[in-house]
């Protein structure tokens, strides 16, 4: 009898810690106990769905003096004239010389530069490619604001490739940098570009030194992160054998390190230029001047025709770039030295040649005017394709049930819910795929919206993000899969996402417009473009990477393709999966708060209102709340916790 109790207890024993040692069920089961234990006092205490006004806290009025101190003594108060007086001269100046030597060089001359310097860089398609991509900003009729964008551009990078450099050389090189580094870098990256407008319009006010410190701020964090990345990973048995030389740590960085973080180094540039040109085009909104100014214009009247002419050479910057800079680590350029030499030569013969026959401006006869065209194009579909479709519906009707079936309905679901349940559900969530740490910091960031006293809407910002994310999964993860499944979908893919990922936040704005007019709706349809690419490489790089051995092991037992996928594919292949969730709600909340512009209302109007009627205190505070939900939302999407051993 006593064998059989000891039996019998030993095997309650084998039984319980196997489930105990399952982090999940047991984080469940704790969950369930604070939720049985919370729910009915909170509900007791806080019955209604609103934010009490006991724990909200009016910033209003201290950050509305604070914005008219700044303002009443930016000419006046010392730190102003001689710290950000003087960075601010340094940026205008800078800015002026750059335009000034680009109209100086004439069009002729600047097309060829970039070709040639795209042909020492990345090889001649790409140089041809570049110089019918200046000729096009020309032909459209946008080629002095082309040069303002270019100019603002050129400045912006080389000082957050400097900066990004600085800091991610010292994250590189010492462990307590990296480790304090390297919370800012993520906080940095989930921030939305328009989170970055409002606290450097109310240091140097609107103009072209705003739009540049703000895209510094946006652009920095790839470079240093990427940097320190090259620095860290380098090979460490090469560094031992120059280490056993007898070099100093100059000598190492300069001959061993460097070189080896070099193909991280361009990835950085690469990066860098491509989200300071994203944020260039958005610092239109603040004084940024160029293309960005000319489709905000466009887009504040819905003039899509005149969007669409300013919004394509954007489109072709971006993407001759970011092919450009992306191919320059693949391969040499020609004629070392003296190909460079050759280059400058004839840039220099072909801008003296255009500015002795007084050709320097790119002629007005050799413009297309598509602004016209395109607008009818839209009169027309408004006319026919924005209501009234035979079957279908037009894409007005498509908007309108969007909004009342899925986009009403959930806001209406968040702001019903209590106040604290939403807290609970946000903290349940990023304590399943995360740590306490985590949880703590997403629920501080999800209440600070309510302590800033616009949590209905961070509600309503939230509920466009949710349904934007779903569409954008259903949609990425699909496609991501059967891109993974099939070699011949892929290739066909590849080209329309690359074109897609380098398009700026903005550009996006203009076909929904057109499509959907103004609205949520419209901005979430924006976010859902702008995101899906990401979802979709992500997806299909995780699935393609899972061990051909496991696939192998599968099909030898029999396994059907569905099978492999469901039971080995996907699980395999969850933290990628985990990660294309995280981009895609990080890249929609980034969209959605833009679309602010377009109608979409919530937090993203109240930031483009206090910009627009230099009511920063508003502004301030929306932006605020946008970073608080971003953060939230990578925490509550980003896995943090437990992460098994090699093997296990």
């Amino acid at each position: 009898m006593a064998a059989l109790t000891t039996t019998t207890t030993a095997s309650r024993a084998a039984v319980l810690p196997g489930v105990l040692r399952n982090r999940s069920a047991g984080k469940l089961l704790l969950l369930a106990v604070a939720a049985a234990i919370l729910v009915p006092l909170l509900n007791a205490r806080w019955g209604s769905g609103s934010w009490p006004h006991a724990l909200t806290v009016d910033l209003s009025a201290p950050l509305a003096r604070t914005s008219d101190w700044i303002i009443d003594n930016r000419d006046s108060h010392p730190l102003f004239l001689y710290f950000f007086g003087h960075l601010s001269n340094a940026v205008v100046l800078s800015v002026r010389a750059v335009y000034l030597v680009l109209l100086a060089a004439g069009w002729a001359g600047v097309t060829v530069a970039a070709g040639l310097l795209a042909w020492r860089t990345a090889g001649m398609r790409l140089a041809l490619a570049t110089t019918a991509a200046f000729l096009a900003c020309g032909l459209l009729g946008m080629w002095v604001p082309t040069m303002q964008t270019l100019a603002l551009m050129v400045v912006a990078v080389l000082a957050s490739v400097a900066l990004g450099a600085v800091l991610g050389l010292a994250a590189g090189l010492s462990d307590r940098t990296y480790r304090a580094l390297r919370p800012v870098l993520d906080t940095m990256q989930v921030f939305p570009a328009f989170a970055y407008l409002l606290p450097v319009v109310l240091v140097f006010g609107i103009g072209v030194p705003a739009a540049v410190f703000a895209t510094v701020v946006y652009a920095a964090p790839p470079m240093a992160r990427l940097t320190a990345l090259g620095l860290r990973d380098a090979d460490k048995e090469v560094l031992e054998a120059v280490e056993s030389l007898g070099t100093t740590a100059r000598q190492r960085l300069l001959t061993a390190r460097l070189p080896l973080a070099r193909r991280e180094l361009l990835l950085g540039l690469n990066q860098t230029i491509m989200m300071a040109l994203s944020m260039a085009v958005i610092a239109s909104v603040i004084g940024g001047g160029g293309l960005g100014d000319r489709v905000y214009q466009a887009l504040a009247s819905v003039d899509v025709g005149a969007a669409l002419a300013a919004g394509i050479p954007i489109v072709l910057l971006a993407v001759v770039l970011d092919r450009v800079t992306g191919a320059a680590g693949e391969r040499p350029g020609p004629g070392g030295r003296a190909g460079w030499a050759y280059a400058a030569g004839v840039t220099v013969a072909v801008a003296l040649a255009v500015r002795l026959l007084g050709r320097p401006d790119w002629p007005a006869s050799w413009t297309v005017p598509i602004a016209a065209p395109v607008n009818r194009a839209v009169d027309w579909m408004t006319a026919h394709l924005y209501t009234g479709v035979p079957y279908v519906g037009g894409t007005a009707d498509w908007a309108a049930r969007f909004t009342t079936w899925v986009l009403d309905p959930v806001r209406a679901g968040l702001q019903w819910l209590p106040w604290w349940s939403v807290l609970l559900v946000v903290a349940a969530l990023a304590w399943l795929i995360g740590t306490w740490r985590t949880a703590l910091t997403a629920v501080l960031a999800m209440a600070a919206t309510g302590v800033l006293g616009v949590w209905k809407p961070s509600l309503d910002t939230l509920s466009q993000v949710l349904a934007a994310v779903a569409v954008t999964l259903v949609l990425g993860l699909a496609t991501g899969i059967a891109a993974a499944r099939s070699d011949r979908l892929e290739r066909l893919l590849r080209p329309v996402l690359d074109v897609f990922q380098t398009l700026p936040q903005f550009v996006y704005l203009i076909p929904v417009v057109a499509l959907f007019g103004v609205g949520r709706a419209p901005a979430v349809a924006a976010a859902i473009v702008y995101a899906f690419p990401a979802v979709v490489r992500i997806t299909a790089q995780g699935l393609r990477q899972v061990d051909p051995a496991a696939l192998e092991s599968a099909r030898s037992l029999g396994a059907t393709s569905g099978q492999q996928l469901r039971q080995v594919q996907l699980p395999l292949a969850r933290p990628a999966l985990l990660l294309a969730v995280n981009q895609g709600v990080v890249l929609v909340l980034a969209v959605v708060i833009i679309g602010g512009l377009v109608g979409g209302g919530a937090l993203g109007y109240d930031v483009v209102f206090g910009l627009a009627q230099g009511d920063l205190a508003t502004g301030l505070v929306a932006g605020a709340a946008i970073v608080c939900l971003g953060l939230m939302l990578d925490r509550v999407t980003q896995p943090t916790g437990h992460h098994p051993k090699k093997g296990a």
